[in-house]
């Protein structure tokens, strides 16, 4: 095969995990994900994980990077790096083709560019400095910066002071590249259409609140993590937790959540496109199409 890698990108509710799994059973391979939640454990419905879509035919697919870490903990670019490094060097080592998989566009662009960063620590001069300011303001001034950073998750003001933070910190400490493996992919985003895509959105949600979304948001509370740690992952969790401790009602959190999951879907298009403009070629796919077509389409791509 002239590929060492297949990556599958495209926006929130477009069928990814899905069509990976078939694909992977297809080619004897395994996945890696590249989602920011789908890491954290316990945290299942409002990730959309799916777990039971790597079962293919009988056969289990393979996953790696979903449940390494415990809710709570704040999982960053470096971490992911070092451990997407880790799992493709094994599947190398043991002749597995690797599927890299997910939403979190600057996950993907980490390791497919090659650039590495280093573990950034705390600046809490700066934090005070920030302390305060809006998340409009916060992301007005993420966007000043030459450096690239996932805008796509910045849906909270503490996520957007950690952003800053890392950024400004590699302006003070120019990194020069360490060593990342080239690494030689097809990339296949799935085009879903607009509207399509916001009907399933909003479908999706009404069936994972009936599927306990908010159980699963309030026993993990309850385990210990902080309502601060719950809404810094954004999202569903954000608005969730908002609800649960009284901050919005729950029509008031299912309006608000709906209309954010719109929106981070318009983000994720606008990072792919972006990542077209900055040199990547990513072959797209109606996502409409049945799976057989598209599996057959990423096989002759592949030979």
């Amino acid at each position: 095969m002239k590929y060492d890698l297949v990556t599958i990108l495209g926006p929130t509710a477009c069928g990814k995990t899905s069509f990976a799994a078939q694909l992977a059973y297809q080619l004897n391979a395994e996945i890696i994900s590249a989602d920011s939640r789908q890491i954290y454990r316990k945290m299942d419905i409002g990730t959309g994980k799916d777990l039971a879509d790597y079962d293919v035919n009988g056969k289990h697919i393979p996953y790696h990077l979903i449940d390494i870490a415990e809710p709570g903990y704040k999982y960053n670019l470096f971490e992911y790096q070092r451990d997407f490094l880790a799992v493709y060097e094994d599947m190398r080592r043991r002749n597995v083709f690797p599927i890299l998989c997910g939403g979190t566009g600057l996950y993907l662009e980490s390791v497919l560019k090659g650039y590495k960063m280093m573990p950034v620590p705390q600046n809490d001069e700066l934090r005070s400095r920030l302390e305060g300011k809006s998340l409009e303001e916060l992301t007005q001034l993420l966007a000043t910066y030459k450096t690239l950073h996932n805008t796509t998750d910045v849906d909270t003001a503490k996520r957007a002071i950690r952003a800053i933070e890392i950024q400004e910190y590699y302006k003070e400490h120019p990194q020069e590249f360490v060593e990342f493996p080239s690494i030689n992919t097809l990339i296949i985003g799935l085009n879903i259409d607009r509207e399509l895509r916001r009907a399933r959105i909003s479908k999706r949600l009404q069936d994972r609140l009936q599927e306990g979304m908010v159980e699963e948001v309030r026993r993990i509370l309850e385990s210990g993590v902080t309502s601060e740690d719950m809404i810094y992952y954004g999202l569903e969790y954000k608005y969730i937790t908002n609800y649960i401790i009284g901050n919005l009602t729950y029509e008031q959190m299912v309006s608000e959540l709906e209309i954010a999951i719109h929106q981070f879907a318009k983000r994720q298009m606008t990072w792919f496109r972006g990542m077209e403009r900055r040199g990547f070629t990513i072959h797209w796919i109606d996502s409409q199409l049945p799976m057989n077509e598209k599996v057959d389409r990423v096989m002759d791509m592949l030979q």
